[in-house]
Order: C-alpha cells, then structure tokens, then sequence
C-alpha cells in the first residue's frame, strides 16, 4: 500500500525520479526559487529549475539570487526567467541586514503572490522561515530536523550531490528531471582575444575556491601551466579581483610567454566567452570549475574527497576528478570530514588537495586536450 507521510504534505507519489515525484499543484503560474551563494551554487541549482519550468511551461520562475547570480544569468540561455537580488539576511545572503530593506523585499514579493516557492538553499535552519515570509500558496523544499516545516519536505542530509538533493526537491514540487546537471549556452559567442589569437589549444586555469583548503598549492597550479604552454598551449588564468593576486603569482612561477592571468580583467559575459571558447578547463571545486562544466567544455577538477560526493562531475568522459583521501587537518588533526552548519571548525587553512600529483592532472589534461582536437579535426 502506498504510503504519504507528513513530509509529503499528503500528496501522492506520480512517478520516480531522482527520489519520488509527487502530484503536481494546481494553477501554478508564478514560481520562486530561493538559492543564494555563488556560482557553483547557481550551477547546482540549474537542473531542478529546468525541471519545474518542464512541469510548470506556462509560469514564470523567479530566482531569488545574488548579484553574480544575476550576472551570470544575463549573459547565458537558461530556464530562469528573472532574478531578484536578495536582501542581506542570517543564513541566506551574508552581510549587515536592514531590517526596512528586509521588510521592503518580503511586501514586494508578496505582492507578486507566487503560487509555489522552492526552498534550495541549505537546510532550512535560516531559509525556510525566509521562504514562509514570502507568502506563497505552495511551499516545498529541504529540512534539517530543527528547521521550519513547509508543505512538503525532504529531509536534509550533508553529504549528498548537491544537483540531485535538488532535482529531489524540485520531485516533491511534481517535476520529473530533465537533466541530472547543468546545461547552459552562451547568449553572445567570441569576443575575447585569447580565443581568436591562433588555433593552438587554450587551457583556461582557475586557481581560486572560497575555502581557503580547498585551493591546490600555486606552486603545482604554475607547474601545470608551464607544462601546458611547454605543449604548445595557450594559458588563461581566471579569477575575481580577490585571486588577482594569487593569478599573476601563478602566471609569474610558470615563466612562459603562453601563460597569462586575466583574473579580475574580465566581467561575467567576458568569462562565459573564454570558458566557452577553452579546450579544457582545470579548476578547484569552484564556481568557475561547474560553470566551464555546464557549457560543455571538458574539465579537470581538484577536489577534497568529501566535496566530491557533494559537488564532483557525474560522467567521466568528459570531465576527470583528481580526488585527495584527506580525513584530517594536516596541522592539528582535527576530523574534517564533519562539516556543515554545527561541525567544528579549526583556524588552519592549509592545503587539503595538495597531495594530489601534478603530473596526474596533466596526463588529464593532455588526454582531454587530444579528444577534442581530435574531433575538431574530424
């Protein structure tokens, strides 16, 4: 017999998916994603939102972001509609709030009365009391057992693929999977010189992670390039105007006339330009990493072990994970692989990556650069 528990707010299980899809809602025409963060959190957040404009064709789905979200979204082709910056706020956009802007946001989207809004921003602790404020008919999304309710929950476990606990959430709210990941084109094709300078292959390089443990040495970062340049390669190296630094540092060690930071040079249509137009792309477990990934361009990602089973590609043939088996904080010892809101944190930002070999992410490198110029030549 089937069976509908709490957490289904009482509907019934339509189909399977990436866990169950449950009957749809009726009269859907206006739907609100609350997804915070940079990025890679957009990138994560991208199937379950193809997913609901799939199940819901005729709405408009508004994105609840950030800036750069905001960005990002106006230079590709994407199942978004709109965004709507949000406010500063405890747990969901970091920053000193306002409590006149925080209210100024809430009585402007109640105004557009969403019928279903979908909560894909952590575990709820903060965000579901955010999403409650919005006022919509319907409410879905994940849940902490200290979190909020909201009509239809899945239950909120760390360690799970973040595009997938997605795509379960977006079941819960009646939509059935499109895709398992990203996909993403550019608006306007070309326009930066590095991809129009001559045929040899660019290898876009980015450097940079928002955690400190998760960034590969630059040491082995420059090492890399200077071997891809030694290949007959062109390097682009990437990042925001906080990794300018660390950038040109790289591009200086690698010593090559092929090697070259643009990090802080070029904004968002600029880096969807040179990504979309790269051979491969090598990255941390970063934004710019998910987002090459997305725009179909072949990619070699460093990662701790741990942020692989959250974040890591899911086919091989495309994209290649060098993963480090690190458990413990290379200083004090103190087990990393707890994490989250409550996990305890220590105040060591070394490297968690550095084992990882470079001449094991160049053989990558070169095999991934070899397919392409292979089928390019096809």
């Amino acid at each position: 017999m089937e069976q509908r528990t709490a957490e289904s707010g009482g509907a019934a299980v339509a189909a399977v998916g990436v866990g169950p899809v449950l009957e749809k809602f009726d009269g859907v025409s206006r739907i609100a994603v609350l997804r915070g963060g940079g990025l890679g959190d957009l990138m994560f957040a991208i199937p379950a939102m193809a997913a609901l404009k799939a199940a819901y064709p005729t709405s408009t789905l508004t994105l609840l972001g950030t800036p750069v979200h905001q960005a990002l979204l106006a230079a590709v082709e994407s199942p978004v509609d709109e965004v709507c910056v949000l406010p500063y706020a405890e747990g969901v956009r970091p920053g000193t709030e306002d409590p006149a802007d925080l209210e100024g946001f809430f009585t402007r989207m109640r105004e557009r009365r969403f019928d279903l809004a979908v909560q894909l921003h952590g575990g709820g602790r903060y965000s579901n009391p955010f999403l409650l404020r919005l006022g919509a008919r319907h409410t879905v999304g994940t849940r902490t057992p200290d979190a909020a309710g909201l009509e239809r929950t899945v239950p909120y476990i760390y360690y799970q693929h973040e595009p997938l606990r997605a795509l379960e959430v977006a079941g819960f709210a009646g939509a059935a999977p499109v895709d398992l990941e990203a996909r993403l084109a550019p608006r306007v094709l070309g326009g930066q010189d590095m991809t129009a300078k001559d045929s040899s292959p660019l290898v876009v390089i980015h450097p940079g992670a928002t955690d400190p443990r998760r960034r590969w040495p630059a040491e082995q970062f420059a090492e890399l390039a200077a071997a891809c340049a030694a290949d007959g390669g062109r390097v682009a190296i990437v990042g925001d105007a906080g990794e300018q630094q660390l950038a040109e540092h790289i591009a200086a060690l690698a010593s090559s006339p092929a090697v070259q930071s643009v990090a802080g040079k070029l904004d968002m249509a600029g880096l969807v330009a040179l990504l979309a137009g790269a051979a491969v792309v090598v990255g941390n477990d970063s934004g710019p990493r998910h987002l090459a990934q997305a725009l179909g361009i072949p990619t070699v990602g460093i990662f701790w072990v741990g942020n692989v089973i959250n974040a890591g590609a899911l086919a091989r043939t495309l994209h290649r994970i060098h993963m480090a088996w690190v458990t413990a904080c290379p200083v004090c010892g103190i087990d990393v692989t707890q994490v989250g809101w409550t996990a305890p944190r220590c105040g060591h930002d070394e490297s968690a990556v550095a084992s990882v070999q470079v001449q094991d992410v160049l053989e990558d490198v070169r095999s991934l650069l070899a397919t392409t110029l292979g089928r390019e030549a096809a």
